[in-house]
């Protein structure tokens, strides 16, 4: 048996094993158990969510935006269909003939018909729809006047082509003024000014063309603008612009709503002298192809006809 106290040899005990402990060259190692990545999946959870979110958006509006121009499609204006406004609902629309151009002219209203700064047209419709009017027409490229403007001068804008939204400021719903201007500010060939006493929340106009509505949102507010607005069959002076940098749009003519007397110009223009420099009133103005890109939509912009009507220094009758 081997002396237990011979330091160089191990001590063996009866099972015959070494009671020597082996020593490691290295520490043992300690296995943790690893916790999951939360913040890394929150993270990837809320971008997906994002994105999701973001493609729902973009999806649900192209779907409005196509929806909007399918409702409109049928109001656009064609060779065969030069007023489609005749189909909606409550729409006034004046006694029409058609030229030898294939434009429809409007009996009740002559065009190339002006009056001075100081007179009035005794006008067959508030707001009026055409007939005489100033010889200086209202800016109406986008146009959001805050305040009422002379109706003389909003109807030659008509005659070129424009549609005149008016509103009454003391019954207009909450919103709604704001949906308006959606449609005007930026876009070519529209106007919006307040309308006092007017007997509907909004009314729209265009050359011998008008519809009353009580709300902004009313469907029939894009139909008008997309039948109407530079419709090349329906207004008398294709071509002309309204483009007018000398018109004051923060301090237009004052309106005047107090009843016509009897020194008014009648409907009819008797007593004035056509305006011979008008394509109006020298048959210049041929009709030309039906417009896609404000009719498809009625928010969008068009291109502004090249101007045959210069913006004239002075009015004059």
């Amino acid at each position: 048996m081997t002396d237990p106290t011979d330091e160089g040899a191990p001590f063996m005990m009866a099972s015959g094993k070494s009671a020597k402990k082996r020593r490691s060259s290295s520490s043992p190692l300690i296995s943790k158990r690893q916790g999951l990545p939360w913040l890394t999946i929150i993270a990837v959870v809320v971008i997906v969510g994002l994105a999701a979110g973001i493609f729902t958006v973009v999806l649900s509006k192209n779907r409005e935006n196509e929806a909007a121009t399918a409702a409109v499609q049928p109001f656009i204006p064609t060779a065969e269909n030069k007023d489609p406004s005749t189909a909606i609902q409550g729409i006034f629309v004046g006694a029409s003939t058609t030229d030898e151009n294939g434009a429809l002219s409007y009996t009740d209203y002559k065009a190339a018909l002006h009056v001075s700064p100081t007179q009035r047209v005794a006008y067959d419709r508030f707001p009026p729809v055409g007939g005489p009017h100033d010889a200086i027409w209202a800016a109406c490229n986008g146009v959001v006047y805050a305040v009422p403007v002379r109706d003389e001068n909003m109807v030659h804008t008509m005659e070129h082509g424009a549609v005149w939204i008016t509103y009454n400021p003391d019954t207009i719903a909450a919103g709604d003024l704001d949906v308006l201007k959606g449609l005007v500010e930026g876009q070519t060939y529209i106007t919006l000014s307040p309308y006092p006493n007017l007997d509907t929340p909004v009314s729209l106009q265009s050359w011998g063309h008008q519809l009353k509505v009580d709300s902004a949102s009313d469907e029939r507010v894009k139909q008008f603008i997309t039948a109407l607005r530079l419709n090349p069959y329906t207004y008398p002076e294709i071509g002309a612009t309204c483009s007018q940098p000398s018109f004051d749009t923060a301090n237009p003519p004052a309106f005047d709503g107090s009843p016509r007397d009897a020194d008014a110009v009648p409907m009819d223009g008797a007593g004035l002298t056509t305006a011979t420099d008008e394509p109006a009133a020298t048959d210049a103005a041929t009709p030309t192809a039906a417009p896609t890109s404000p009719a498809t939509d009625p928010t969008s912009g068009a291109q502004s006809p090249a101007a045959t009507e210069s913006a004239p220094a002075t009015s004059g009758s």
